[in-house]
């Protein structure tokens, strides 16, 4: 059966509203829990941003649940091998449920110690040379490493889970998806792409797990629920390369005002009505994605939680 998870927004949520949210989403029924990490919010309306590992650590004591971090950008902000030592940290808290997603990451969040901002083929091969470093750790030997981006002396991680934490790689263009099936233990994207699937598939991913995100915003109004949508993601409908490179919540503000509602309306469901909620994550799974995590933009969390617990989630679980 496809798993149904729910998504902790660290953008948007409070570290104690995020775990309230957590133990609501497991007493609703929903199967494992994505949580982002980022150092900004993507616009100063969302505004909030705490530290991923704290709250993963409060979340280990609060709920049985899953736990993948969506998505840990272990390159720049932070040194591979401090990514691998709060990943060990993590699994072992959470008894081995624990995955590390990872990703290329953004500007907004790499941008903040004076790094410079690099192309897409180097950040791909940063990411790939600090997947390397992480899994090298994660063996629990003592290590050195002397690589192109990164250098470890003489380290060791000596607090681990029995088994090696997971590693997927988010990937939203056909060349991330072909380096997510060569390099990762499953995949991660944010739309219900066949395509993508399928390049990650063909490209060594073959039966290895698909995550996906994807927002709706429930709300006893429909006209509110967009105009929630709309004021705090319309980020999410910016084309092109505006997510890697834009520096500022600012410039994403700025931006936002480009996008109409309509637009934010095609990929949010809004409102009350259960089947148009089910349909979105439908479009998931016929795409061949193996898990969907959901996350409530409006602030009726307990409408949303009873909505779905009630209408949504025995539909899709028919």
């Amino acid at each position: 059966m496809p798993t149904i998870g729910y998504f902790l927004s660290c953008e948007q949520f409070g570290p104690a509203e995020l775990i309230d949210q957590a133990k609501r989403a497991e007493a609703a029924g929903f199967d494992a829990l994505w949580i982002s990490d980022h150092f900004h919010p993507w616009n100063d309306e969302q505004g909030q941003s705490p530290f991923v590992w704290g709250v993963i650590g409060a979340l280990s004591q609060v709920t049985s649940l899953p736990v993948s971090t969506a998505v840990t950008c272990p390159t720049i902000r932070i040194h591979p091998a401090i990514v691998a030592q709060a990943a060990a940290t993590a699994a072992v808290q959470l008894d081995g449920r624990f995955v590390l997603g990872v990703g290329s990451g953004e500007a907004l969040n790499e941008h903040v110690l004076g790094d410079r901002w690099p192309s897409v083929g180097q950040r791909l091969e940063m990411l790939e040379e600090a997947i390397d470093v992480i899994r090298l750790l994660h063996k629990g030997d003592e290590i050195s490493h002397h690589g192109k981006h990164y250098e470890v002396q003489e380290a060791r991680i000596y607090t681990l889970p029995d088994k090696p934490v997971p590693i997927y790689v988010s990937g939203f263009g056909p060349q991330a998806a072909k380096f997510a099936g060569r390099v990762g233990d499953g995949y991660v994207l944010a739309m219900p792409s066949a395509e993508l699937v399928d390049t990650f598939r063909k490209a060594g991913g073959g039966d290895k797990p698909v995550q996906a995100g994807t927002k709706v915003s429930w709300d006893k109004d429909a006209d509110n629920a967009l105009k929630t949508a709309h004021r705090l993601w319309a980020n999410e409908a910016l084309p092109g390369q505006a997510a890697q490179i834009l520096p500022r919540p600012r410039d994403f503000a700025d931006l936002m005002s480009l996008v109409p509602p309509d637009q934010v309306a095609e990929s949010v469901a809004c409102g009350p009505d259960p089947d148009k909620h089910a349909q979105q994550v439908r479009e998931y799974f016929e795409a061949g994605i193996d898990e969907v995590y959901v996350q409530q933009i409006g602030p009726d969390m307990a409408g949303f939680f009873s909505a779905w617990e009630r209408d949504v989630l025995p539909q899709l679980r028919k």
